[in-house]
């Protein structure tokens, strides 16, 4: 008798004191982006505060996950039971999940994310699962992104494997038939050549695995080709496709932003871009309304991932901007998140406050293995900084504003050859984009310096080239200005460039614009004379050009409707078809500007909707005195912090 109530006595305990236990709805998943739905049972007296930890690789010590959710964020959390759904992006290991009691007594005001918060607290571990892994996890090659080379008929694609192994990119123009093939060259890097925290920590830094290059070479202007890469013993990644280039075209199509980042399923240490997915599928949504028939590209001038030295935030951007980058070459620049650190080489006394530790201890080296541009600009072993390259119509320039731009230097120099050197019967017009704004009415005062020295050193090359548009980054705001030079607006775009800030892609941080001067006290924001258009909303601008006009719009994420566009002239004239009080001109429809604006008629390569947007925007050429146009309670709010 007493044998048989001791057993139920330990029973009892037992059943009151279980552990929690983990599972999940699948153990092997195929690819990025599959989701999976983490369960658990058994967690007693359930806090708000507990929290679920994810990590990659399974044996990463409790502090170092990759990030984590609260328990609370599912409805049955209360029960002691719940579960959360999360896509997971390969990260060339297995992962695994651990629940924490953390307690209000024991948040750490000195413990935070970049945003401030308190991270979650390890001390009372309740229960870890298994390992989930990916099928083949090593071996599929993912992360897959396009890239022009110096040669017209090439086409650079660019993925990542978690070995070094051969690998190879085979392409064609029948689907079924991809004969051509070449190797592809493949590199990694080590945590020693990162050059400050996190990205020389244990915390931040995880393996990048091994980043392929291969040149599908001898391509035919202007045709649809399918392609692969991977190997027979390895495995290969679907079969995806892209248009090339066609040299004899004049048609030019890009979608350009600054500032993205990307969305995590996940809190972690850095604050993810929720608006990125935004800006994300609404130029999916326009490339397929090219039927992948016609060559674009796409141009992000800076702050590429914002990863800041959290290594994993990386392949999280690449597995978001695969379905675009993989059809389309992604193009990029330089920018403070992606290069700037304490003992950077080129650092001159003005600039003692502008260049500091934004990238968080990658000085430039994740993003110059990531991609590799046309041209073969470097400084202290950083790639990628200067570079330029024709499509269609316009002539492409990237500068970088985070090394040496002033005259005399080596960028400088380049810079005036390549304007020098353009052939205007064949590309009338220039397009220049660096990552810091020449010109902006933001009040971020740590970049003046930057600005007086751009203007100063790069404008006059500018004006003696006859620059038609200048894009810029850094602010993460939309703002278009006025033909401009030495502060002072032109009738024309021949010697005044038109300038525009087009850093909205997904950054949420934002600065305040420039206050009235004789209120500066005051939180009064008239628009400058100079302005002719700037707004909040997130979104991205459309370029379309053809050998008489280049035509600009802006592109709102909230509805994907077009918000602001200008038109350039290659007489010279600047044609402003900006929106109405209610954030868009009716007359200018989206969907119908949209459609017309990408229908391009056999070799005559007519672009209808600009034509139309010409002679709307004679007619309705016009600014508004003293607005703001991003004054609409429909617009997304975006947070006011001195932060880019």
């Amino acid at each position: 008798m007493i044998a048989v109530y001791s057993s139920f006595f330990f029973l009892l305990i037992s059943s009151v004191h279980s552990t929690p236990t983990i599972s999940f709805s699948l153990q092997t998943l195929n690819r990025s982006g599959d989701p999976v739905t983490i369960q658990w049972t058994g967690v007693e007296s359930p806090s708000d505060l507990d929290w679920l930890g994810i990590y990659s690789p399974p044996e990463s010590p409790h502090d170092h996950f990759i990030g984590y959710k609260f328990l609370s964020d599912s409805p049955d959390w209360k029960s002691g039971s719940g579960s959360i759904s999360l896509p997971l992006t390969n990260l060339r290991s297995d992962y695994s999940f651990r629940i924490f009691r953390w307690t209000q007594s024991e948040i750490n005001p000195k413990r935070n994310d970049h945003d401030h918060n308190p991270l979650p607290g390890t001390r009372h571990l309740l229960t870890e699962s298994k390992r989930l892994n990916f099928r083949l996890f090593a071996n599929r090659p993912e992360q897959i992104h396009l890239s022009y080379t110096d040669t017209v008929n090439e086409m650079r694609v660019m993925f990542v494997t978690g070995d070094g192994e051969e690998r190879i990119a085979r392409y064609g123009e029948v689907k079924e038939r991809l004969n051509n093939t070449v190797t592809a060259r493949g590199v990694s890097y080590e945590r020693e050549r990162m050059c400050h925290a996190p990205a020389n920590t244990t915390i931040g830094w995880r393996d990048p695995g091994w980043t392929f290059d291969a040149v599908m070479k001898s391509l035919k202007p202007g045709v649809k080709y399918y392609y692969q890469v991977g190997s027979e013993s390895k495995g290969w990644s679907e079969i995806h496709s892209f248009v090339s280039r066609n040299d004899d075209s004049d048609q030019t199509l890009a979608f350009m932003f600054g500032d993205m980042g990307c969305s995590t399923p996940y809190r972690t240490f850095i604050r993810g871009e929720e608006e990125s997915l935004s800006t994300v599928k609404w130029i999916l949504r326009d490339i397929k309304s090219l039927g992948n028939e016609k060559a674009a590209i796409v141009s992000h001038i800076g702050d590429i991932s914002y990863a800041k030295g959290y290594s994993w935030i990386w392949d999280e951007f690449f597995a978001q901007i695969e379905p675009i980058a993989s059809k389309v070459p992604y193009h990029v620049c330089i920018g403070n998140h992606e290069y700037d650190w304490p003992m950077q080489p080129w650092k001159p006394d003005w600039a003692a406050y502008v260049y500091g530790k934004d990238s968080g201890g990658e000085c430039g080296v994740p993003y110059s293995v990531k991609f590799n541009m046309p041209g073969n600009s470097s400084e202290a072993k950083v790639r990628n900084l200067y570079y330029s390259y024709d499509m269609g119509s316009v002539h492409f320039v990237y500068i970088s504003t985070e090394t040496d731009f002033l005259k005399g230097g080596k960028q400088y120099r380049f810079v005036k050859s390549d304007l020098e050197s353009v052939n205007r019967s064949k590309t009338p017009f220039v397009v220049v984009q660096g990552h810091r704004p020449m010109y902006t009415t933001s009040t971020k005062g740590s970049d003046i310096a930057v600005r007086v020295k751009m203007i100063e050193h790069l404008e006059p090359l500018f004006v003696e080239n006859n620059v038609t548009v200048a894009l810029w980054g850094h602010v993460h705001r939309y703002e278009r200005f006025c033909p401009i030079s030495n502060n002072t607006c032109g009738e024309r775009w021949h010697g005044s460039p038109v300038h525009l800030v087009i850093g909205m892609a997904g950054k949420e941080t934002q600065p305040i614009w420039e206050p009235r001067p004789n209120h500066p006290d005051v939180p009064i924001f008239p628009q400058p004379a100079r302005s002719m258009y700037r707004g909040g909303e997130f979104g991205y601008t459309r370029l379309v050009a053809d050998k008489e006009r280049l035509t600009i719009s802006y592109v709102g994420n909230h509805d994907g409707e077009v918000h602001d566009v200008v038109e350039i002239l290659a007489s010279g004239e600047v044609i402003s078809g900006s929106s109405d009080d209610d954030g868009k001109d009716s007359s200018l429809g989206s969907k119908s500007e949209f459609e017309v604006l990408w229908y391009i008629e056999g070799a005559s390569v007519m672009v209808l909707g600009v034509v139309l947007g010409y002679h709307i925007g004679f007619f309705s050429r016009r600014k508004r005195e003293g607005a703001d146009s991003s004054n609409n309670g429909r617009w997304i709010q975006v947070k006011n912090e001195e932060e880019t």
